[in-house]
């Protein structure tokens, strides 16, 4: 994969925030680490979010479906050790995280920096992810302060 080091290294380098996405089908609810979320509409407001192919949480996100964009202060790292470590089924990611549900969103960490409640728009193939094209519906800055950004060392993992 590292076949073209400087070329991974420059890829590496494309600032993105960290996001806890959630979102629910029935009564199971779940979250996931993600950092490929990105506005790519202003009217109707949309954004893009990748999920890797063959992930249980990309199941869920069929068209329609709501799911939820966590938006993640700089200091938040807490929430990065708890959601990066991926969920089975009927696992529940929400143990010791204060979480709400206006208008029977999915989870919105009470604690995040925003959120950005979303409606499956589309999605489709993208190499080794899945691209899903989100309609934003609500959402809300629920603190002031400054939003988590990652930048890896390569863009050939994350």
């Amino acid at each position: 994969m590292d076949r073209n080091k400087p070329l991974y290294a420059a890829l590496g380098r494309i600032p993105s925030g960290l996001f806890i996405v959630t979102a629910g089908r029935g009564e199971q609810e779940t979250g996931m680490l993600a950092s490929w979320v990105q506005q790519c509409s202003f009217e109707p407001p949309q954004l893009t979010l990748a999920v890797r192919r063959g992930r249980d949480f990309s199941d869920i996100l069929t068209t329609g479906a709501p799911f939820t964009v966590n938006i993640l202060t700089e200091d938040q790292t807490d929430m990065i050790a708890q959601f990066g470590r991926g969920f089975g089924p009927g696992e529940s990611p929400f143990e010791g995280v204060e979480i709400d549900r206006p208008g029977g969103a999915p989870p919105v960490l009470t604690e995040a920096l925003g959120y950005l409640e979303c409606r499956v728009a589309g999605r489709m193939e993208a190499g080794d992810h899945d691209l899903i094209l989100g309609t934003v519906i609500a959402g809300a800055l629920l603190h002031e302060d400054a939003p988590m950004v990652h930048i890896r060392k390569s863009g050939a993992h994350y």
